[in-house]
């Protein structure tokens, strides 16, 4: 029998990035939990809008500001983005899709880096949806209770708190790349949140020598700051600098173990 020689195009186009990300911005809505994830932005916003109007209606001196509904809603955003980020990369893993994933578009980075660009649209989308939902409140709030109408968030405060959430939506998705389970990484992630900030504190008053270190090596401590503007130079530098400790190195080892791990 004679060998048959199949010629394959080498010079064909690679699929685009930008193909990539449409594809991995529908794959995180497609799924009925992934939806209702995505709802609950919008949900939790109101609820938080509504029980912000309440509380300041039944004050004795009601001080409704749009600062208050940011930060009312800032909370449980700071949550639920980073788990939209680590679903969004684990979903090949948990959900063992990683191998056609994969087998359709062999460059991984790729892949990666569309998973991320969704990720972070989706999330800047909803820190918009939450801020105009808080706007609305505001409004609202202030025609209820009586009061002027207080906007005590600036431009440039909104771009530092969309900062802020963003940097948290990076970290679930490095604990995503670097862990590749749903609910390892999700743990991970409440532990980083909560234990760790915990403990540094505890530290720094116990150790004084180390609250002077703190904002050099607490990641969350040095990003809390963008929720408090103005940020001053030195804590430019300590997020900087926090941030290759506990986001920058991290991710990479995540990145190099994904573009190099068996998919099965």
């Amino acid at each position: 029998m004679s060998a048959t020689a199949i010629a394959i195009d080498t010079n064909r186009p690679g699929v685009p990035l930008s193909r990539l990300f449409k594809v991995e911005l529908r794959k995180m809505f497609d799924t009925r939990s992934g939806f209702w994830l995505m709802m609950s932005i919008a949900i939790v916003s109101t609820i938080a809008t509504i029980i912000v109007i309440l509380v300041q209606g039944l004050a004795d001196d009601p001080g409704v500001t749009y600062g208050t509904f940011a930060g009312a809603i800032g909370f449980p955003m700071a949550v639920i983005l980073p788990i939209i980020a680590i679903l969004a990369v684990t979903g090949e893993w948990s959900q063992r899709t990683g191998l056609i994933t994969f087998t359709l578009t062999p460059h991984r980075s790729q892949v990666i880096a569309a998973k991320a660009l969704a990720a972070v649209a989706v999330g800047v989308g909803s820190m918009i949806l939450a801020m105009a939902i808080g706007a609305l409140g505001n409004v609202i709030g202030s025609t209820i209770t009586g009061g002027d109408m207080v906007w005590d968030v600036g431009v440039g405060d909104f771009f530092l708190i969309m900062l802020g959430n963003v940097l948290g939506l990076l970290i679930g998705f490095m604990l995503g790349v670097l862990i590749r389970n749903s609910a390892g990484a999700i743990v991970a992630y409440f532990v980083y949140s909560f234990l760790f900030p915990t403990m540094f504190g505890i530290l720094a008053e116990l150790v004084g020598w180390f609250k002077d270190l703190q904002p050099w090596i607490d990641f969350n401590f040095s990003q809390s700051k963008l929720f408090d503007p103005p940020v001053s130079g030195e804590e430019w530098a300590q997020l900087a600098t926090s941030s290759i400790i506990w986001f920058i190195i991290p991710m990479v080892f995540g990145i190099w173990a994904v573009l190099r791990s068996e998919v099965k």
